[in-house]
Formats: C-alpha cells, sequence, structure tokens
C-alpha cells in the first residue's frame, strides 16, 4: 500500500513529505562519498538515509499508476511495489552473499509490520478515538494467511533441524531442495491471494474507507509518463543506496557496535518500510482502521508469500542459494507476532492499550536481537 496521497489534507503528512523530500540531500552525499572513497560509515548512513524519501517517492509513483489502471490492476501494482524498497535491499544483499542478512530482513519485516506498524497505528489512532473498528472479513483472512505463512516458514527450520540427525552431510543441499519448493507454493499461495480479494471476493471484502482512499486522488493526477519515470528513477536511486548501504554494511556495523543480525532484523525493515509505516498511521489518526490495517496485515502477508520465496529462487539465478531455515529466536519471534496480531484483529476493534502491548513485544525483541551473541 503506497503512502503518500496526490493531495495531503493536513498539516501532518505535509510535514512528513516536507521533511521526507529534505532527506533526498543524503543521495547527492552518498555517491560523493562513494566515489571519492569516503567513510564507510557515513556512505551507509547516508544511504539509509537517502532510501526514506526515495520509497516514499516510489510509492507515490506506483499509487499514481494504480489509480489510473483502475481498480484491478492498480491493486496489482499496489500489491507488486508494496515492498519494492526492502527487496531491492536484500537483493543486493543476497549478492553480496550476506545470505543471513537477507533471512533476518524477512523475519525482521514481518515483526515490523505486525509489531510496530500496527501498534504505532493502534496506539495513536487509540489516543485520538476510544474504539476503532474495522472490517472484521477481510482483517480475519489475512490473518488466517498470516497463520499459514508462519507454519510455511516454519517447516524449513524444523526440517533442518530433524534431518541434521539422519543425513547431516546431506542436509545443507536438502534445506535448499525444500526451500525452493517451498517458494514456489508460497507464490501459487500469494496469486490465490489476491485473485481472491481483486476477483472473487472484492466486494466482501471492500470496505468504506476504499472510496475515502479513492476521494483523496480527485486532486491533480499525474500524466503516466511521469509517473513510470519518476518509478523508474526512484527505483535506479534505490538500487544504488542499496548497493553503497551494503557494500559498507561491515565497516559500518563495526563501527556503531552493531551486529549485521540486527541490522538485517530491525534497520532494514525499518528504512525499506518507513513510508508505509507512515501512512498507516496516518490513516489511523483519520479513524479509517480498515485502510491501516490492510497497510500493516497485507503488507506483512506479502513478505512472507511474495518477496521471501521471490529472494530465494533469486538465490538460485545469482548462484547465491539461499534456505528458509532460521534462528530459533527468530522462530519463536515471528510465531509471537503472528499470536499476538491474530489476538487483536479478533474482535473487529481496537484501543490503545492494545497498541502499547504491540510495541512492547516488539522492543523486548528489539533488545533481545541487540544483545544477541555473534558467532
Amino acid at each position: 500500500m503506497p503512502w503518500s496521497p496526490a493531495r495531503p489534507d493536513n498539516a501532518a503528512e505535509v510535514t512528513i513529505v516536507k521533511w521526507l523530500n529534505i532527506l533526498l540531500v543524503f543521495l547527492p552525499v552518498a555517491v560523493f562519498l562513494e566515489v571519492t572513497g569516503g567513510n564507510p560509515t557515513l556512505i551507509f548512513i547516508s544511504a539509509c538515509l537517502a532510501i526514506l524519501p526515495l520509497a516514499g517517492i516510489m510509492g507515490s509513483a506506483t499509487e499514481q499508476l494504480a489509480v489510473r489502471a483502475g481498480s484491478t490492476v492498480g491493486g496489482l501494482l499496489n500489491a507488486t511495489f508494496g515492498n519494492a524498497t526492502e527487496l531491492i535491499i536484500a537483493f543486493f544483499a543476497l549478492q553480496a552473499g550476506k545470505l543471513e542478512v537477507v533471512k533476518a530482513s524477512i523475519i525482521g519485516s514481518i515483526l515490523g509490520n505486525l509489531l510496530l506498524v500496527m501498534g504505532l497505528a493502534v496506539f495513536l489512532g487509540g489516543l485520538k478515538y476510544k474504539e476503532q473498528k474495522f472490517n472484521l472479513k477481510s482483517a480475519s483472512t489475512i490473518a488466517s494467511l498470516l497463520t499459514i505463512s508462519l507454519i510455511a516458514l516454519s517447516i524449513p527450520t524444523i526440517f533442518d533441524y530433524a534431518a541434521r540427525a539422519v543425513a547431516p552431510e546431506r542436509v545443507a543441499q536438502l534445506d535448499v531442495n525444500l526451500s525452493d519448493a517451498t517458494a514456489v507454493v508460497l507464490i501459487i499461495m500469494y496469486i490465490a491471494y489476491i485473485f481472491f480479494t481483486l476477483r472473487t471476493h472484492k466486494d466482501i471484502l471492500s470496505t468504506s474507507d476504499d472510496e475515502g482512499a479513492r476521494d483523496e486522488h480527485d486532486g491533480p493526477l499525474w500524466s503516466v509518463p511521469l509517473a513510470v519515470g519518476v518509478l523508474a528513477g526512484a527505483t535506479i536511486g534505490v538500487a544504488f543506496m542499496s548497493e553503497f548501504l551494503v557494500g559498507t554494511l561491515e565497516a559500518a556495523t563495526a563501527t556503531l557496535g552493531l551486529t549485521e543480525f540486527f541490522v538485517g532484523l530491525i534497520l532494514i525493515p525499518i528504512i525499506g518500510n518507513a513510508a508505509e509505516h507512515a501512512a498507516a498511521v496516518m490513516f489511523a489518526l483519520k479513524n479509517k482502521m480498515d485502510l491501516s490495517m490492510t497497510i500493516s496485515l497485507g503488507s506483512t502477508v506479502q513478505v512472507a508469500l511474495l518477496v521471501a520465496p521471490l529472494l530465494v529462487l533469486a538465490g538460485l539465478i545469482v548462484g547465491k542459494p539461499m534456505n528458509l531455515v532460521v534462528t530459533p529466536l527468530e522462530l519463536i519471534s515471528i510465531g509471537a507476532a503472528v499470536l499476538i496480531g491474530n489476538s487483536v484483529v479478533r474482535d473487529g476493534e481496537t484501543n490503545w492499550l492494545e497498541g502499547i502491548l504491540l510495541l512492547g513485544v516488539y522492543v523486548i525483541l528489539a533488545f533481545a536481537v541487540f544483545f544477541y551473541p555473534v558467532a
């Protein structure tokens, strides 16, 4: 779900857009530092800050194309580019052989969307409105997909531990084989989910918020060539910044006292999804919790059913085979996130206390990752 509507309707949105645009200054700064062989830590920080506004621009361009294309094609565009920024970052990390960072970023995105994004939206929206309601059918459908995604992502890890006791010499290749097969199944499930939401059950799952979202685009629209050009330019910018980020990751983490595990699980998902996070909070503050839930829950499903399997298959193409085996901490974390996420959406309404609970769990997990020992 893209961010930054064509016509911001309150001061908060205008302020966020303005601050994100200011961060574009770090794009030439990062390029200059990279070309001149500057400090790796400064390059890393500049690239991270430059990606934030570029992700917002990609979302705006995608949104403009979606409005032009109509509801069905527009929905597919939003679904395709919803996590494009993070996918690009993870792809460059994959090319560099940082497979654990890639897997951590996948798990981190799921945790970030379910706990941080939904938590902020529910908490801040709950401070303004005593209770906020949303389409229970739509949220329950996505929650069921999350549970299935958890099971699918858990099987490779459980398989790895079981296979090591039987065929330890072949377990690495078996893990890759299983992950490749799982990736294909997950993509098929995602295609079925898109068809379900955009075609067969579109009327049942749509809400009054959808009309409100479309109303925000009654202002001037970009031409198709302009939207395509902006999307292409922002994508190229994100690609370069991602390459800079990954290239300086090792040196920067050593200087900043962070681990690559922490960067992958916490930092990269926040950077890649910052614009999307802002959108969820803004819609919650407007009492449009259906849209807010669609962003946080829908993006989570997209990561589990599309981004993760695409990265696994991309690993085969670039000669960096990747499996979906994760650490026990990551597996327990995603299980806890899905459990509490399902608990929040089960009654079709939210309040600020539920937001605090989601944020509290995320902070605890962030501390656990921060203190996690390096092998």
